[in-house]
This record gives structure tokens, sequence and C-alpha cells, in this order.
């Protein structure tokens, strides 16, 4: 197996709202008790974000923007995420490991793995990153548009978020491709 193996992983592919975020990861030694973002509290997913970003040889985050998704569809938005994350490294890996069944374009050799955040660190290791980041960016835009309760839901279509767009309609930050909102217009 390679030495320099970065591993990238994906959140926000189901919300309704804001960027699908991506990290690459390559790390010089495993970290203990990394799992899966899904599978952490937000505050062990902080704490291992700031391990990570302090233990890492390198790491970098890739978006697809709301109108790339639409543009795009989710499906290759999410790709180019990825592939701009692992192209954002500071060092090139010898071989890309990517959580999931579809390889983005890149140039190095790549696996697609299926359940790869339960297999590799160095995937876990992308996965809290990005979801982290994403995670941040939601509260952020909950101070910019309160009455949509980003904080609490993350762009994804509660009860609270569907109600809150048939009061207030779409913002720019929503993606209009997706269903209910493609709906709304």
């Amino acid at each position: 197996m390679p030495n320099l193996i970065a591993g990238a992983d994906e959140v926000g592919r189901g919300p309704l709202a804001g960027d699908v975020v991506a990290a690459a990861v390559i790390l010089d030694e495993p970290i203990e008790g990394l799992k899966d973002s899904k599978k952490l509290s937000e505050k062990k997913r902080n704490y291992f974000a700031e391990l990570i970003q302090a233990k890492a040889r390198c790491y970098a985050y890739g978006r697809a923007s709301v109108e790339e998704i639409d543009a795009l569809n989710i499906h290759h938005a999410t790709l180019l995420a990825m592939q701009r994350a692992i192209e954002g490294l500071s060092i090139t890996p010898e071989k890309a490991l990517v959580d999931g069944k579809y390889l983005p374009k890149l140039l190095m050799p790549a696996e697609a793995i299926i359940g790869g955040d339960d297999k590799f660190d160095e995937i876990r290791a992308a996965s809290i990153l990005a979801k982290v980041c994403r995670d941040q960016e939601m509260y952020d835009l909950d101070v910019r548009y309160p009455e949509y309760g980003f904080a609490k839901h993350k762009g994804y279509p509660t009860k609270i978020h569907l109600e809150a767009l048939r009061q207030h309609g779409p913002t720019q930050i929503h993606r209009k491709s997706f269903a209910p909102i493609r709906d709304m217009r």
C-alpha cells in the first residue's frame, strides 16, 4: 500500500440548502477513537476536528456551491467537491480513498469504497472535517436567516424547515432544483 494515502468524504447531499462540502486528509499516523462523523456527538466531532487539523500531514476542503448543485445535479456536484478537496492538498497523495460508490476525476490512482468511513482513518478524518466545516457554515447562515432554523436542522428537510419554506419562501442559499423548492416556484 502506498505511504501517502488521502481519504476523502463529503457532507451535505441531502439538505435543501447550502453547499456540499468535502474534505481530504493525509495522516502521518492513526488517530485513536476516530469514527464516522455520523457516529459522533457534535462535541466529539469538534474535538477530533481540532486534533486532526493539528496532527494530519495535510488536509483541504472542497465545495460545490448551490448554483453548481442546481446546474450539475447533486451527484456530480458531490464528486466535484471531493475532486477540489483532493486537489487542494498541499501534498499530492500517491493514492486517494474516496467514501462511496463513485470516484471524482483525479490524476492519481484512487479507489471508491462503500462504507469507507467505517474502514479507513483517512476517510473518517475527512468525514469529521467536512461535517464540522459544513455545520459551522449552517450556524453562520442561521444568523443571516434566523427564521429558517438552520442551526437546528442544518438545511435538511425537517418539519420545521419545510414550514419555514412555506411561510417565507426559499432564499438564495436554497437548492432550486430540489423538491419541494422546485415545486414552490
